[in-house]
């Protein structure tokens, strides 16, 4: 093996895996940053990359992409893991494969590597990336070869080697910020029956010390997808850094779960989305406003589909293509401007209009109307209700009741 390309983060795991890779491989190691938002974790990292033992390093500014072709059709799609996560991580991954591979065959390196752990999902959300992308492609994964069993140990080789870490074993949190989250996983975490520490929130303030007074924001969509705050359009990446501040400083978006990892084991993870949960509220009450209940109704099941795939890495497939099909159809009237509402870690709707608006306060109102004849539903019960009644006579006729 000559070249490998690494999935870099200057993290604790891929710092000591450069001079791992060297060690045990004897091979020269490229390292790849994906730039999806990490913000002031990435300026140290060139001189750290190439201080720890890589021949160079690539750092890719991908946040546009990540936002328009990774986030917002998942925002469309209305894609939540289990109730509670907005994928954050697993949105990300798919895009740093595909980074890794392309850095990989402009190299001509015959492998790639990456931190993550055996016991995690994003071993796989990597690596089905490279399958999809460049079967050629061999991968590297140390946590699945070496001696090192803790972060523990992590912290002692790296501090064997003059590396430094982001992570102590008085903070030993495993932590990934992208433009749309920050996840917090390890250390005292581990303890679901504990309410996490203090320490913890880093985007996001707790909500009893968010202000006493409600923030308010609009934010206009376009066939699904937002363009403006407050009136003002703004490059996406940009839309979804706006309202990361506002919502983090309304205590927005915190969530603290115990979910079903795809190897089979649970784990408890606490997330800071606060961009990300005022979009999918905002992006649900308009949908709520502009389309019908059959259609409606039936994409809450794509969704939940949707949010499989993509927590599990199959985002490179023809299902989740053809997934997104059906949403951008779904989407075509999805336009309009929402008011949320953002108070102590709270975010309500506070009012929403479309020019494709479904609702109509003529049908609707308990006031007198000229237009909904009352009487009609009569028959309509009578119909919906037709099998109901016969079953009911049947088994009264059969001495079932």
């Amino acid at each position: 093996m000559q070249k490998v390309v690494l999935a870099y983060s200057g993290g604790l795991d891929t710092s000591i895996i450069i001079p791992w890779l060297k060690e045990n491989y004897g091979c020269e190691v490229i390292a790849m940053v994906a730039d999806v938002g990490q913000g002031e974790e990435l300026e140290p990292l060139r001189d750290k990359a190439l201080r720890s033992g890589a021949s160079k390093i690539y750092i890719e500014d991908v946040k546009r992409e990540f936002v328009t072709d990774y986030i917002f059709p998942t925002l469309k799609a209305g894609a939540v893991y289990e109730g509670k996560y907005l994928l954050g991580t697993s949105m990300a991954r798919p895009l740093i494969g595909k980074k890794l591979v392309e850095i990989a065959e402009k190299e001509g390196a015959e492998a790639v590597a990456h931190g993550a752990t055996g016991k995690g999902n994003d071993q796989v959300r990597f690596e089905l990336a490279v399958k999809a992308l460049n079967p050629d492609l061999q991968v590297i994964a140390p946590w699945r070869e070496w001696d090192i069993r803790s972060r523990e140990d992590a912290i002692d080789y790296a501090a064997a080697r003059g590396i430094p870490v982001p992570v102590t074993k008085s903070r030993p949190y495993s932590m990934d910020r992208n433009l749309w989250h920050l996840s917090h996983e390890g250390g005292p975490l581990e303890d679901p029956a504990q309410e996490p520490p203090g320490d913890v929130l880093m985007l996001t303030v707790p909500p009893e010390k968010a202000p006493d007074e409600p923030t308010y924001v609009e934010i206009y969509f376009e066939q699904g997808v937002p363009k403006q705050v407050n009136g003002r359009e703004l490059p996406p990446e940009e839309l979804v850094m706006e309202l990361n501040r506002l919502g983090g400083a309304n205590g927005i978006g915190i969530v603290d779960m115990v979910e079903n990892r795809l190897v089979g084991m649970k784990s408890r993870g606490v997330y800071e989305t606060p961009g990300g949960t005022i979009l999918y509220l905002a992006h649900r009450e308009l949908e709520l406003l502009t389309i019908d209940r059959a259609t409606l109704h039936y994409k809450e099941l794509v969704a939940a589909r949707y949010a499989e795939l993509v927590y599990d890495g199959v985002w490179f497939s023809p299902l989740r293509e053809a997934l997104d099909a059906f949403v951008d159809v779904t989407q075509r009237t999805v336009t309009g401007t929402v008011r949320m509402k953002l108070y102590k870690g709270n975010c309500t709707p506070a009012g929403a209009t479309s020019p494709y608006s479904l609702y109509s306060e003529e049908l609707a109102t308990f006031g007198r109307d000229e237009i909904y004849t009352q009487s009609d539903a009569a028959g309509f019960i009578n119909l919906f209700g037709l099998p109901l009644k016969v079953r009911a006579l049947m088994e009264r006729k059969a001495g079932l009741r």
